[in-house]
């Protein structure tokens, strides 16, 4: 591979529609960063070439071939290269009901799996993630969903648990709760920091050090990510970009497309294709 081929970026992110509820990923990034957000499911990450450095709650991993990177719903991380190559991976992402559905067939887990590993080395499991993706890719649905299914039981049998329930302990827990629930509602035009706490009756900085211990992030980057998030299913919905863009608290087109490539990994134009067919 030459120096420029081993430099250029590319990614196809997609959804095959004889696997719902799974999206996928492949992708050969080297400038490209993500920034800090979660997902509404869960992330099966077989890294195929390069380095992927990680940035979970409890640390920076680095993740070369052969590795498969686990990661539960709403966990904040980061991703970027971790060689000047950068990384190459091939990537599913299983809604929570296809993960509880497997698990109920395999019968080995109760409640919400959960997975007790954040990256493990797994070259079998690793390749039957990117066996995933080649049958998708040739529009063998009997092949991807088998692959599929035995990939995320091997997944759940080796590496999960149920899902601790979680509870708030503390008052601060229960202000960045209630402090979520009014950005949510109130996304295309939420209120400042200091408005916010005053209508929780708490203080900026007690609210913000709440809303960093509860989700992992401070509350203007957990909105740039739910903005992200609500405007992919209105994409998925049918919506135009600009349309989604105002919906959503982005002041224009441009804006989300900063927003949502750099946090879906490719512009919303790609990824609506991703979704036709």
């Amino acid at each position: 591979m030459g120096k420029d081929e081993a430099r250029r970026e590319w990614a196809r992110h997609w959804r095959y529609p004889q696997l719902p509820g799974l999206d996928l990923l492949r992708a050969h990034y080297v400038r490209h960063t993500f920034p800090r957000h979660a997902h509404d499911g869960y992330v099966i990450a077989a890294v195929t070439g390069g380095i992927e450095e990680i940035g979970m709650p409890g640390g920076t991993l680095r993740a070369g071939p052969g590795s498969v990177v686990l990661i539960n719903p709403e966990v904040p991380h980061t991703a970027r290269a971790g060689e000047p190559g950068g990384w190459a991976y091939s990537t599913l992402y299983p809604t929570r009901e296809l993960i509880i559905e497997v698990a109920d067939e395999i019968g080995t887990l109760r409640g919400t799996p959960g997975f007790t590993a954040e990256m493990v080395l797994d070259a079998q499991g690793a390749q039957l993630i990117t066996e995933v993706h080649r049958a998708a890719e040739a529009g063998n649905a009997l092949a991807a969903d088998t692959l599929l299914r035995a990939v995320v039981a091997r997944m759940l049998s080796r590496h999960a648990a149920p899902l601790p329930v979680r509870t708030v302990t503390r008052a601060g827990g229960s202000d960045a709760e209630r402090a979520r629930a009014v950005l949510e509602e109130r996304m295309a035009a939420p209120p400042s920091l200091e408005q916010l706490a005053a209508e929780l009756g708490t203080s900026p900085f007690a609210l913000l050090r709440a809303f960093r211990e509860r989700y992992g992030m401070p509350p203007h980057t957990w909105l740039t990510d739910a903005r992200v998030r609500r405007a992919r299913r209105l994409l998925d919905a049918g919506g135009a970009p600009a349309e989604v863009a105002v919906a959503v608290g982005f002041t224009d087109q441009p804006h989300l497309n900063r927003h949502f490539t750099r946090i879906v990994g490719v512009p919303p134009g790609a990824y609506r294709r991703g979704r036709a067919g």
